[in-house]
Formats: structure tokens, C-alpha cells, sequence
């Protein structure tokens, strides 16, 4: 089964705009699929997550999401189908006056009515559910901290947890290990493999760590300039393809997360 085709899609940020920020691309991802994305900054990676999470619509070609055509149908049809996704962009827009606990329990508001959510706001629903789900992410002590206490770090994972609490059946993740220093990021992409896995879910991520991209997917589709370069297999995927997709760019593609501040996991905190 297909979670994900596009045929010849093209998309534009303003209508008009002659340069597309994707270009006819062509792409098919089944259900259960793991891959990355990679490729320098501007390449149009945020952008396909967002059109494949039905964030935009494209100008030109066709894109299928779970078998349906989003842009073909009802707005409430369409709200509906977005339910069966999760999109974690890499600046999760968590309320900085928000309790960390109803921050992460947002990801069951498609399924609560009006009355139960703001029931929630005071006397959190499933708080050992939030709970669990944060300390899987080494966060179980921030449970009723406000959401401006936390680092950088510490609000990517809190919105990584929200996708435990999903009902998804496909993850589409932004650069989820940006502030994260090396074992926290292996540990933070092994619980969305191991979620998606656990699921049946199919599970999409941009990567600027293309040997972490290289170590954890077995699938890398490169983009540059709103194109694809490769679509492959990890193990097939060369050094000088790697060399030749980020070919004339002042930044190189990282090795590693980012040194500046980043969070930290103790050892034993990731068994």
C-alpha cells in the first residue's frame, strides 16, 4: 500500500512565483517506509514535508496521501484526512505559557470534542500518558514545567512527544536533531524508528546529519534546488553522490549535530 505519490508535483510558495520550491517531482513512498531526506539548506525539504502533510497545495501535478486526493476534497474531508498525519516541524508552536503536560496531550485534539479539550487546559486528561511519552525522550521531569523553561532541545523533544501520543499512520519530521548533541540524536531517531515500526507507520525525515541520515535510513532521497537528485537505497548512496548534491555550498553537509549548547542525555538515561 502507498501512504505517499506524487506525479509530476510542483509547488510555489507565492502564487505566480516563478521559481517553484519544488519542481515536478515524482516520488511514491509505501506504507511502513523509513527514509530521509537530505540535501543543502533551501532544497525544498521542508516544503515537500509540509505538501505531503496537505500544508500546500501544489500549482501543478497530482499527489495522492493515503490513497485520496487532498486537494479534491471537502475542507472537512480534508481536516479529517490531515488527522491520519503528524507533522513535526523543526520549531515545534508550543504556547511558552503553556504547561509542558498540555502541550503534548494537544496531539489527541482531532479526537476531542470542544468541551473536552478545554476541560483539559485545567485538569490535564491523561497526564501519565504525557508522562510516559516524555520519558521516553528524557524529559519525564518536565512534566508540569511551562514551555518557556525549556531549551531549545528540550522543545523539539517535547514536540517529538506529542507524536507518541498521535494516532498518525505517517510521521513527517523537520530536522528533529538540530540542537541535540550526538548520542541524544541517535537516541531521539532510534524512538521515531522504533515508534514508526511498532505502528506499521511510515515515518519521513529531514536530515541536515548525513551520516546519521546514511547510519539510520535505509532509504535517502537527495534534493537540490527543488529537484531530486537520488532516490536510493542507503547502502547505494556514494560518497561522491553526497559530494555532488551539496556541490558549491559555502555550508557543508554536517557530520554531526551542532556543538552551540547543545542538550545532553546521560548514558544510562537511554536504556
Amino acid at each position: 500500500m502507498t501512504t505517499f505519490r506524487l506525479q509530476r508535483v510542483t509547488v510555489r510558495h507565492l502564487a505566480g512565483s516563478k521559481a517553484p520550491a519544488l519542481h515536478a517531482l515524482d516520488l511514491e513512498v509505501r506504507r511502513g517506509e523509513q527514509l530521509a531526506l537530505i540535501g543543502p539548506s533551501g532544497a525544498g525539504k521542508t516544503t515537500l514535508l509540509s505538501t505531503l502533510a496537505c500544508a500546500h497545495r501544489p500549482a501543478e501535478g497530482r499527489l495522492e496521501v493515503l490513497h485520496q486526493e487532498p486537494w479534491r476534497l471537502t475542507h472537512g474531508e480534508r481536516h479529517r484526512l490531515r488527522a491520519h498525519l503528524f507533522l513535526a516541524p523543526q520549531t515545534p508552536p508550543l504556547p511558552p505559557r503553556q504547561r509542558v503536560v498540555t502541550a503534548v496531550l494537544a496531539a489527541r485534539l482531532p479526537h476531542w470534542s470542544l468541551w473536552r479539550a478545554l476541560a483539559s487546559l485545567v485538569h490535564p486528561s491523561d497526564p501519565q500518558a504525557a508522562h510516559a511519552a516524555l520519558a521516553r525522550f528524557g524529559l519525564g521531569d518536565k512534566l508540569y514545567a511551562r514551555v518557556d523553561r525549556l531549551s531549545g532541545g528540550e522543545r523539539q523533544r517535547c514536540g517529538l512527544a506529542r507524536l507518541l501520543l498521535s494516532s498518525a499512520e505517517a510521521f513527517l519530521v523537520d530536522e528533529p536533531i538540530a540542537a541535540l548533541d550526538p548520542l541524544l540524536a541517535r537516541h531521539t531517531l532510534s524512538i521515531l524508528r522504533e515508534e514508526a515500526s511498532a505502528r506499521g507507520a511510515t515515518l519521513v525525515c529531514s536530515l541536515h546529519q548525513v551520516d546519521l541520515a546514511r547510519e539510520q535510513f535505509p532509504r535517502l532521497v537527495g534534493l537540490r534546488e527543488g529537484r531530486i537528485v537520488f532516490d536510493a537505497p542507503s547502502a547505494e548512496v556514494s560518497d561522491a553522490m553526497i559530494a555532488e548534491l551539496y556541490a558549491n555550498e559555502s555550508v557543508q553537509p554536517q557530520t554531526q549535530p551542532p556543538h552551540e549548547t547543545p542538550d545532553r542525555l546521560a548514558v544510562g538515561a537511554c536504556y
